[in-house]
């Protein structure tokens, strides 16, 4: 394609999309009829870089309308918005979601991620191969992928399913086989069974001891009533009686920190947030969780949306935002429609907008749909997606507080932190910090797949061991291998240290990690060096490429996991294992220390934990 306008004529249909959501073009400079004297004055300047943030959504009508986007609608959506094809075209190519090649309207994308690894996704892709042909080979007007980690860790192997058209639709399924798969492809999901409950993914649902999620399961997610006669929105109304301050000292004495994996204080952010003079100030909320076996964010918005509403609500308040953006993964269909009617609810009864519960303060929540690029799980990187830009992380300082979204003071959490919010409010900071250990309080969601007799998101206080954790999972269904916790940038345990107790702390002095909760089992039948080749492989396709160390390093990190894998199952020689760990030290060493963000700098640990601590690639093991 090239890259500058070649006057490509989007189709009808194209335009019909781009325009729902843009609305028609003011001028012949922005996609309307282009006669002389409309063209005698270029319109652009602080205007067009205002709207340059709609480029994604603008993307998403085109996919969602036609499956893919034609250089004629790229072209249209160019003038419409003001922005370089150039740029268009990096952004559009960033994302897996979205497709510039001509595709079939119906995809289906099954997961072949750590999860459904284990659960026999390698077995289900050979038997759909057989019967549909390769991935990306056209089926009857679809075609299917094989896709990363989708979220649904619980009820692996999954899939996820869109059909564009005039009435676009997503779906997620799991645990499917191949019959499922292959009917999903040859007519769509209305032949699917229904999707599951929320509260089958939290095996603890309706126990009085739960904080997070005690709605899940006990209350219609759809129903802002139901919500409200369980304490709703009681949290917001004490937040206002507290004032911003007042809010502000309740989350500071919580000892509440960030739990999508940094552990940053929530206080200390939200207080430098509000404390800075330059506005409008922005919250987002984080909710692309993409990291491989984390699903608890998924779960906590398909049960409880009006949760996380009324938690941003307060965040907003708190730090002086007026306007929050909720930027949700593209695999989480139900999640976001859950969201969006939430929203749309919230706002008929005066909960969100201008004037929200009549105290005077007005906030309102957009919500950005992503479009499958986990990096964007970073904390500027999403500001880059949503301002319309690829999403790359951006170099720090200045930091969000000071310089984030569109330039001004932003706060970011995930789902998770802030809907800990509530309790925190409710209680009071001290009695929150009460619970769970002195430097880790309060309870935690983690995500327990894998080997176990009952996966799903389990929600126990900051010092409960992974131990108890797993006994409370149903145990390990067959003889434990090895516990990865932390997901694909995490680290992995072995079976005599589950003592270890789940807090920042102790995770850290035993060589691992909590990151985004994620608690893989994996048994003795498990191919753990193919293990590590799907993490190597994840890293390097979701690299964004901006720095040399991740850019390069993931990529040789992959190679010589090959090698080694390889001479592992005796298919080549062996006499360079010594210095293909040799290589796999110095390049994960560089990643760590030179890598941009956090991707490039955690990329080697689940492979170094596996060499040092399960002795993978060593003599006699497997």
């Amino acid at each position: 394609m090239d890259l500058r306008f070649r006057d490509a004529v989007p189709t009808a249909e194209e335009r019909d999309a781009v325009d729902a959501l843009l609305g028609p073009p003011a001028d012949g400079w922005r996609g309307g009829e282009r006669d002389a004297a409309g063209l005698q004055h270029a319109r652009g300047g602080h205007e067009a870089r205002d709207r340059r943030d709609l480029l994604l959504p603008a993307l998403h009508a085109v996919q969602d309308r036609l499956g893919w986007i034609s250089e004629g609608a790229l072209d249209y959506i160019c003038r419409r918005l003001s922005v370089p094809p150039a740029e268009a075209y990096g952004v559009a190519t960033f994302y897996a979601l979205l497709s510039l090649r001509p595709a079939p309207p119906r995809a289906v994308h099954v997961c072949t991620d750590l999860a459904c690894r284990a659960a026999g996704s390698g077995d289900l892709v050979a038997e759909t191969t057989r019967r549909l042909g390769p991935a990306g080979a056209p089926v009857n007007g679809a075609t299917w992928h094989e896709s990363p980690c989708l979220g649904l860790c619980e009820r692996a192997p999954a899939m996820f399913i869109t059909e564009a058209g005039d009435s676009p639709s997503a779906v997620s399924a799991g645990p499917v086989n191949a019959d499922e798969v292959v009917r999903a492809v040859r007519t769509g999901a209305g032949a699917l069974e229904p999707e599951a409950p929320p509260a089958v993914s939290v095996p603890q649902a309706g126990s009085e001891d739960l904080v997070l999620l005690r709605n899940v399961g006990m209350v219609d997610p759809a129903d802002l009533d139901a919500y409200r006669a369980r304490g709703g929105y009681t949290a917001l109304r004490r937040a206002f009686d507290l004032g911003p301050a007042g809010v502000l000292r309740e989350i500071n004495d919580s000892g509440l920190v960030g739990r999508g994996g940094a552990a940053f204080p929530t206080g200390r952010k939200w207080s430098a947030t509000a404390a800075q003079p330059d506005h409008p100030h922005y919250l987002v909320c984080n909710a692309d969780e993409s990291e491989p076996g984390t699903f608890k964010d998924r779960v906590l918005m398909e049960g409880d949306p009006y949760a996380l509403i009324e938690s941003m609500t307060i965040a907003g308040y708190a730090t002086g935002c007026h306007l929050g953006y909720l930027y949700i993964r593209g695999e989480y269909p139900r999640a976001e429609a859950a969201l969006l009617n939430a929203m749309a609810t919230a706002r008929e009864r005066g909960l969100l907008g201008d004037n929200v519960l009549g105290r005077g303060y007005a906030f309102d929540i957009e919500l950005r749909r992503g479009a499958g690029a986990y990096i964007c799980g970073e904390e500027t990187a999403i500001f880059n997606s949503i301002e319309g830009e690829r999403g790359e992380p951006r170099s720090k300082p200045p930091f969000p507080v000071e310089r984030g979204l569109f330039g001004k003071p932003t706060v970011v959490n995930n789902v998770e932190t802030l809907v800990n919010v509530l309790p925190i409010i409710l209680r009071g900071g001290p009695a929150y910090a009460a619970i769970g250990t002195g430097t880790s309080t309060g309870t935690k969601l983690f995500c327990v797949s894998g080997s176990v007799a009952e996966p799903g998101v389990y929600e126990v206080p900051f010092g409960a061991t992974l131990r108890e954790l797993l006994e409370l999972a149903g145990g390990v269904r067959e003889n434990l291998r090895a516990v990865l916790l932390g997901g694909a940038a995490g680290a992995f345990v072995r079976p005599d240290e589950l003592d270890v107790p789940l807090t920042f702390e102790d995770t850290r002095a035993a060589g691992t990690t909590l990151g985004s909760g994620v608690v893989l089992a994996i048994d003795d039948s498990t191919d753990l060096p193919g293990v590590l080749l799907r993490i190597a492989a994840f890293f390097r396709d979701e690299s964004c490429g901006q720095c040399v160390p991740c850019r390069v390093g993931t990529v040789r990190q992959e190679e010589a996991l090959v090698r080694l894998s390889a001479a592992n199952r005796g298919a080549g020689a062996n006499g360079h294992a010594a210095a293909d760990i040799a290589l796999l030290r110095e390049v994960g060493q560089a990643m760590k220390d030179a890598s941009i963000c956090g991707l490039g700098q955690t990329a080697w640990n689940a492979v170094e934990s596996a060499i040092d601590k399960l002795g993978t690639f060593q003599e006699g093991a497997s």
